[in-house]
């Protein structure tokens, strides 16, 4: 079990040493195309959700963290031994906690890969561990036969 505490500290702090060089090497609303038509890496402040959905809500984000991350530890511990649903809900966690440590220490999230061919919300790698946990544990219940009984 102590593999997956190593991974989601190791994803969180990913997600803050990328965070802070995009704070370090580009100036606020400045954009760097990494790909050509593919992705860019913009420096953006985000107050809200995904496309600014509940903008300067932080009371509203601390409490759904703080009650997304209290299940998760739960299910974490319920799902035990089941592999699949525990990296997806290690990388939940870490994305989660990435995104909360940004509003904690500063009041908004950095959010930094802009995807060029697609009108897509500007997002950050704690998003991208979300999205991952999300389809690991998709994959885990369409796959668990429990649910057939």
């Amino acid at each position: 079990m102590w593999i997956y505490w190593i991974l989601m500290f190791g994803l969180v702090i990913i997600d803050q040493v990328i965070k802070a060089a995009i704070v370090s090497h580009l100036t606020l609303g400045a954009t760097q195309t990494v790909v050509p038509g593919l992705l860019s890496l913009t420096n953006l402040h985000n107050n809200g959700a995904a496309w600014s959905i509940l903008e300067g809500k932080m009371w509203f984000f601390y409490l759904i963290s703080i009650v997304a991350l209290g299940v998760m530890v739960y299910l974490l511990w319920r799902l035990r031994q089941r592999r699949l649903y525990e990296f997806g809900i290690i990388f939940m966690i870490a994305g989660t906690l990435g995104n909360f440590i940004d509003r904690v220490r500063i009041g908004y999230v950095v959010d930094m890969f802009q995807l060029d061919f697609i009108n897509f919300p500007i997002f950050n790698f704690a998003d991208t561990c979300l999205t991952v946990g999300v389809i690991l544990v998709l994959i885990a219940v369409l796959r668990d036969d429990s649910f057939d009984k």
